[in-house]
């Protein structure tokens, strides 16, 4: 029963806590199929193609993924985007790292950035998109690592997605590489540097460009549906793929296949 109690809790300071987050301000709001999109100061015409954008990557990620939509955004369903006005606002306001151009708040469908977010469009937008659609399939309380969030993530940026295999190796030739066993250990905060910050995305991205385009669509979609079951991570993975028993599996073959 405490824990029932405890539970209830914290649930109930965090959903407080996100409202609050956004209460103190003034947001203007636009409305469309599948989002709400509230700003401030953003002109009208920015907000406009950020919503026409955010309705295109809405198909165009599910289908990249294979999943099937059980579930439409409507009405108060719908996924909130909220532009600050530019980096200073976001950090401050929205409490995120420097670093950081983008973020999402996953069992409350929200996504936080600004206009001059470098590469708005082409990978902030899809990147928070596909956290949402990633995790409303596999379940928002599913245990996955971090690097896999971010690898699925990554990978609906179409630059990033061809353009990190590069670098994955470098890192392999200069020794700063990191074993996907201590990549699942990582945690990203404020205080991480430039560098972990890249590499770690650079990996992430890599290990999910092979799980999906090199081993096969089918056998990642059968990975989020084994996922989706309540399968465990390492689970769901030997089932889908059968030749990764674990993660020290998948490790050797992608490093493999990256030489």
């Amino acid at each position: 029963m405490r824990r029932k109690i405890l539970f209830l809790a914290v649930l109930l300071s965090f959903l407080c806590f996100s409202t609050n987050l956004f209460a103190k301000e003034k947001w203007k709001e636009h409305k469309s199929r599948h989002f709400i999109v509230y700003y401030q100061k953003a002109p009208f015409d920015f907000i406009k193609t950020v919503d026409e954008a955010a309705e295109d990557y809405y198909y165009e990620i599910t289908d990249n993924l294979g999943f099937s939509r059980d579930q439409i955004w409507s009405f108060d369903d719908r996924a909130r985007i909220y532009i600050y006005d530019d980096s200073d606002h976001y950090v401050d306001s929205a409490r995120q790292a420097r670093w950081s151009s983008g973020s999402t708040i996953l069992g409350s469908k929200i996504i936080r950035t600004f206009p001059s977010a470098h590469g708005f469009f082409d990978s902030v937008l899809p990147h928070e998109l596909g956290h949402i659609i990633f995790r409303e399939y596999v379940g928002f309380k599913t245990k996955i690592p971090l690097w896999m969030d971010e690898g699925v993530a990554m990978y609906q940026e179409k630059a990033k997605r061809f353009g990190v295999n590069g670098e994955v190796k470098r890192a392999l030739e200069n020794e700063t590489f990191i074993p996907i066993s201590k990549l699942s250990k990582m945690r990203l905060t404020r205080s991480s540097s430039r560098a972990a910050v890249d590499l770690f995305y650079a990996e992430a991205a890599s290990i999910v460009y092979f799980l999906i385009a090199d081993q096969g669509r089918f056998r990642f979609m059968s990975f989020c549906r084994n996922l989706k079951q309540g399968n465990s991570f390492e689970q769901s993975l030997h089932k889908a793929y059968g030749r990764f028993k674990d993660t020290d599996d998948l490790n050797r073959a992608w490093v493999n296949y990256l030489k």
